[in-house]
């Protein structure tokens, strides 16, 4: 069973008590330090594991996709959000093109001065038109 986090109201004091099932409820909580009644529980953070098809099926909902393609700091914040569900490094570049789009340089912007970005070698294009 859990020990349960609470705060004084009067002293401003934090402490810790472990209450049965049957004794939540039931027992006066006091403080420790001022022997007060005047108390307040506190609720700590809790963490959600998710799979990793759920959180790429919460980045992929189209609600949160509309606007992208006239917004470079929405696409900006999405793909930051990307890679920190996604876990794993990135290229310093990809960085520096985040923080471009989140000012709100516009993705043909930051192609045009930054021509090199989407290959090792410098000769792919981000985005544009392919001759096959």
């Amino acid at each position: 069973m859990p020990t349960d986090e609470y705060r004084c109201l009067n002293c401003k004091r934090r402490f810790g008590l472990f209450l049965s099932y049957s004794e939540y409820g039931q027992k006066a909580v006091v403080c420790p330090h001022c022997h007060s009644e005047n108390v307040q529980r506190r609720i700590g953070r809790i963490r959600v594991a998710r799979s990793d098809d759920s959180r790429m099926e919460n980045l992929a909902d189209p609600a949160s996709l509309a606007g992208l393609e006239d917004d470079p700091r929405a696409l900006g914040r999405m793909m930051r959000d990307m890679s920190r569900e996604v876990g794993e490094e990135m290229p310093p570049e990809f960085d520096e093109v985040v923080n471009r789009l989140e000012k709100g340089q516009s993705p043909d912007d930051i192609e045009r001065e930054l021509p090199d970005l989407g290959s090792a070698s410098g000769s792919d294009d981000l985005g544009g038109d392919d001759d096959f």
